[in-house]
């Protein structure tokens, strides 16, 4: 009984492999036959974008005729090295998935993912390019343009570290929540990249209505701030105006900071620079009122011999330049006369200064002033 069972099995074994044989012939031949038949048509499908916006068929058939080296059309199918054209396609920028197959009807299937930009990067070198949901860097096209969040202030760096990757991946995360919501997508007019140490990243956003900045603080916990934002926007600013704070703080959590006043950068230069300005005039007024008290005291009054004013002097200085005798002084001559030093320059006659002496204040007591007789002719 047992020896039956075992030729049943046996028998069994032989008829699968017998099949199996005939199947893999027959598909042998089949694959055979293909490989030599020519390819009849092409299908092109691009997924992964709202619109076709960077690709189009007309490139893509572009890099698959210069694979085949010729038309797709017409050429056997045993000739496309299928694998070798999906990484001529991937190698693309904006291409992110690629897959080629024949059907049963000898036709071409090109099926293409595209990558999708969620945001436009404007680093400080002044270069800017857009990224992808998985933070890829993807090149500008001549013909249209993503509308899509702006960045600015991204380094430039010829190779990037991990928080660089965190930050984009942070950038991905904000620019998708704002381009998911019909409001924000409208308001958001771009958001600026600060730093704040080694390695430590803020985000400033600046909107379209309104004259002021919202601080978004770092990338965590996006919704929440944009929430508070709205909420923010509702109940205070819609009553205040727009323009009521100039800085909207909801970088910390569960609160909303408006700051008043805060002055801007060329504000703060321009103060500076008119505070100087008046501290240099207050020196030059104070060397002025030093100046000119000096000066004044150093003018001598000179008095004038055709109005017939004499000369006064302190009487220490008429009794050192007198003689003891006025009778017995010796006229001066021409000789005496040239020998002196010459006279001073005659100015304006000044109109006498009278002064009332108190007597009860010894300050205002003044020196008694003794008058020079007067010149004799000689006869």
């Amino acid at each position: 009984m047992s020896r039956k069972i075992s030729i049943r099995k046996v028998l069994l074994l032989i008829m699968w492999l017998v099949i199996g044989g005939g199947m893999l012939t027959l598909l042998v031949a089949a694959m055979g036959r293909q490989n030599k038949e020519a390819c009849k048509g092409y299908e092109i499908n691009v997924e992964g974008s709202k619109q076709e916006l960077f690709l189009d068929k007309q490139e893509i058939l572009k890099l698959l005729t210069a694979a085949a080296r010729g038309p797709i059309t017409g050429q056997q199918m045993g000739s496309f090295n299928l694998h070798k054209m999906e990484q001529l396609l991937e190698d693309n920028n904006w291409v992110r998935n690629a897959e080629l197959y024949f059907d049963s009807k000898n036709v071409l299937h090109v099926n293409v993912t595209e990558r999708v930009p969620v945001a436009r990067i404007f680093n400080t070198g002044g270069r800017s390019f857009y990224i992808d949901t998985a933070g890829q860097q993807l090149p500008l096209s001549d013909k249209i343009t993503a509308r899509v969040p702006v960045f600015s202030g991204f380094p430039v760096k010829n190779k990037y570290t991990k928080a660089d990757s965190t930050v984009l991946k942070e950038m991905v995360g904000i620019a998708s929540f704002v381009d998911s919501d019909p409001f924000w997508s409208a308001q958001v007019s771009q958001i600026d990249l600060v730093t704040c140490g080694e390695g430590c990243w803020t985000y400033e956003m600046t909107p379209v209505v309104g004259n002021h900045i919202v601080r978004l603080g770092d990338g965590k916990d996006i919704e929440k701030k944009f929430r508070r934002l709205y909420v923010f926007y509702q109940q205070v600013l819609s009553k205040t105006g727009m323009d009521r704070y100039p800085v909207v703080d909801v970088g910390f959590a569960g609160q909303v900071v408006g700051v008043k006043g805060t002055p801007s950068k060329v504000d703060s230069i321009q103060l500076r620079r008119n505070v100087e300005d008046l501290l240099r005039q207050s020196r030059q007024m104070n060397d002025m009122m030093e100046v000119m008290p000096a000066v004044q005291a150093t003018r001598p009054l000179v008095p004038s011999a055709e109005l017939g004013e004499t000369e006064e002097r302190p009487v220490a200085d008429t009794v050192a330049r007198t003689p003891a005798t006025p009778a017995a002084a010796t006229p001066r001559t021409d000789n005496s006369r040239s020998n002196a030093a010459p006279a001073a320059p005659r100015q304006a006659a000044r109109p006498a200064q009278r002064t009332t002496n108190n007597n009860n204040n010894p300050a205002d007591r003044r020196t008694p002033r003794a008058v020079m007789p007067p010149r004799r002719a000689n006869n």
